[in-house]
Parts: structure tokens; sequence; C-alpha cells
């Protein structure tokens, strides 16, 4: 617990007030910005900046010509109070006055130093770099000793510090609770979107920067015989591009047949939005001999409450077909469904006129359930009946016995 003080004292709402040190902690830990608040000759200066904390020092980035690192070269340090805010709601009363908001905020004062050791301030950087994204230090040129001379860094000991929150929901006068009105609380969060790269990157998105809120959403890389699957990325782009170009790949799926890389890039861009959404688990398939890109899968219709998936979204280029590789990657997926995820359902869907797809799901052991009558439009506006698959997992060990069988006897590709 960290001591009050004069400063960290409530005068009001004191319920809503601690000083407990792993709360503190965690809210400085979420947060990726803080203001950071002083005087310059006697006038206030608020500044936001970057943080991270280690241990129980709180760092602050910044340059070496701001104003708060140049009054800190001192022996006095400079005084500083810096706080920390996490909105978690909006909070909606009947009345305009029981308007809120649901939040945990920290305010830290002291005096804060500035850093001169290397070692501690190539530390820190690290530490900030490692709060964006675990694994992103080793993925990323470390500072040079220009960089380093450019660069402030302020500690300030963590000692009067304060938590403040609001949780729950109204609070409205019992006079209140019989108006018309709506009332309650909009959660909010921080959501990130889908990663952009830059130009001319071609090092696909890291782990760290994947959204995967279960297993069950989760790009997993797969590694057979015949082929491995490594999860979808707009780096791959170009190379399914060229492997897909012949016009019977794009014969029966759900959009046009891409006529130049820019569109296959949308295509691509597209299933990376959905899988940032949850909806879908894209991978893109390689050969394992040549490490080519050849085609791409993904899960669809994630259900991890009733343990059911889809797989879906598959194309191949043409010189792939009837090898062992679209085999091997439909047994990848469903060994992952069933003996990983603990799915008791994968299903299939597919156009009623693609009779080469309903026959290779059959192959896979799949039963043929029924078809779902004008389910989806074709891109020439037409609609489209479904034929609807799907393998249980009483199914799934006999299944898994003959499809091994199968890719025994296939040929690699390449």
């Amino acid at each position: 617990m960290y001591a009050p003080t004069a400063r960290t004292t409530a005068s009001r709402s004191r319920d809503r007030m601690s000083y407990d040190r792993a709360a503190a902690h965690a809210v400085l830990d979420e947060a990726y910005h803080c203001v950071l608040g002083f005087t310059v000759d006697g006038e206030p200066r608020l500044l936001p900046t970057l943080h991270v904390r280690v241990g129980d020092t709180l760092y602050l980035h910044g340059s070496t010509g701001s104003r708060p690192l140049l009054a800190a070269r001192g022996d006095a340090g400079l005084r500083v109070c810096v706080t920390v805010t996490l909105l978690d709601g909006l909070v909606y009363g009947r009345s305009q006055f029981h308007h809120s908001a649901n939040y945990r905020s920290v305010v830290a004062h002291g005096v804060a130093r500035l850093v001169t050791d290397e070692a501690e301030k190539r530390e820190m950087l690290t530490a900030l770099v490692e709060k964006v994204g675990v694994g992103r230090s080793a993925d990323s040129r470390p500072p040079s000793r220009r960089e380093l001379a450019e660069t402030a860094v302020l500690a300030l000991p963590l000692r009067e510090v304060s938590v403040r929150s609001r949780t729950g929901g109204v609070r409205d006068e019992p006079g209140d609770y019989e108006l018309p009105y709506w009332a309650g609380v909009v959660p909010l969060r921080l959501t990130a979107g889908l990663p952009e790269p830059d130009a001319g990157v071609t090092a696909p998105v890291p782990a760290y920067l994947r959204a995967a809120d279960s297993p069950w959403r989760a790009a997993a890389a797969l590694r057979g015989e015949h082929v491995l699957l490594e999860p979808l990325d707009l780096a791959h782009a170009d190379e399914l591009f060229a492997a897909t170009a012949e016009p019977e790949v794009w014969a029966h799926l759900g959009h046009p047949p891409p006529s130049t890389p820019a569109d296959m890039r949308a295509i691509v861009a597209t299933a990376l939005a959905a899988g940032q959404r949850g909806e879908r688990v894209p991978w893109v398939q390689r050969c394992a001999r040549t490490g080519a890109v050849v085609g791409t899968t993904s899960y669809h219709e994630l259900d991890p409450e009733r343990r059911s998936v889809a797989i879906g979204y598959t194309w191949l280029g043409r010189p792939w077909w009837r090898s062992g590789i679209n085999t091997e990657a439909k047994l990848l997926l469903l060994t992952r469904a069933f003996d990983e995820l603990g799915a008791v359902r994968v299903a299939w869907h597919t156009d009623i006129r693609n009779t080469r797809s309903q026959a290779a799901i059959e192959r896979l052991g799949a039963t043929r359930e029924g078809v779902l009558r004008m389910h989806r439009q074709r891109p020439d506006g037409s609609w489209r009946d479904t034929v609807q698959y799907a393998m249980t997992i009483d199914e799934w060990p006999n299944a898994q016995v003959k499809l091994r069988e199968r890719l025994h006897r296939a040929a690699p590709v390449g």
C-alpha cells in the first residue's frame, strides 16, 4: 500500500479512492500514455507523453530539448504530477446530473530525475518497446548512440500515489426511477485495428499483433509433409495472385477473380479484417517442398460454446489440384479442430454447381446434410443453393485413418 499524503487524500467521494500498490501498477501498465504536469516560471504546463513502469519507478519518454527535460537537469530534479486515466464506460442517468463515467485513474506526485546512465536508459527504452508488443525489442533495431543522445528519459519514484475509480451502474435519485428515459452503461474499451504495413514491408505481421482472444481464433502454424499452413498476411498477396491465376480456381467462389495484384490484396485485407473481428481464422497454404504459396483456407462460423467450426474460403492453385496438399491441409485443420480445440462438429458449405468440391469433401469422410436454398448470391447476382456437409467427433477416428492412408499414397508436389 502507498501511504496517503495531504495531496493524495480525497476531499470528497472518498469511497472511490485507493492506495493499493497492485491496483496502481495495473492501471499504469495497461495505459499507453500519461499526462505530465510541471511548472515553468510559475506557469503550469501539461504534456502528453509515453510511459512505462519498471518496478517502483515510472519512466517518461521525451526529447532532450523539451522544457521538462531541460528543467530536470539540475541536482534538485523536477517536481511533477503524473496522471493516467482509463475510461471504462459512459453512464447514462435518467437525470442529466447523474450522467457519469466508469474509470480507473492514477495520480503520482514526486521529484523526477533525468536519466543519465546509458544502461538504465537502454533498459527503459527496451521496456517501453516491449510494452507495445511482447517480443518487439528482439524484432526491431536497438537505438544507436546518436538516437540515445537525442532521447531524454525522466524517472519518477512511485511513492506518493493514489488510485481513483468508479465502477457499477446508474445512481439515479429514487424519485427518477419512473421517468420514461433509457438509463444504463455503455462499456468502452481500447481495441486494436487491423495492422497496416508500411510501404515496402514484406515481413508478415508478427504474432504479438494478431488478435486472438481464444485458441479457436488463433491461426496457429500447422506443418505437414505436403503443406504448411501459416497465418495469412498481406505480404502473401502477390504470390497468391500468381499462384491462382487460372479462371477455374475462381469458378465457384464468392467473389470475382482478381484481375490485378491490388485486387488480391483487397481480398486478403477482407479476410484479415474478418479475422480481426473474430469471425474467421485465415491461413495461407505453402507447398512443403518448395515453400511456394499455393492457396489459402480458413476456419469460419466459429462457435466455441457449441464446439463447432466450419472450414471454407479455400482456394488452391491449379497446378496443385489432385496432389496431397488439399488432403493434408484438411487433415491438419480437422486434427486441430477435433484433437486440440475439442470440437464436436466441423462443417463445409459449397455451391451446388461445384461438383468437384462436393466430391472432394465427401472423400474427406464428411456427410452430406442437405441443401440451403437461395443461401447466398454469386458474383454475377444469381442466387446460390448451398450444399452443407459436416463431420462429427464420432466420425473423426475412422475418417482420420482413411485420410492418412490416402496421404501415404499421394506424391508430394514440387
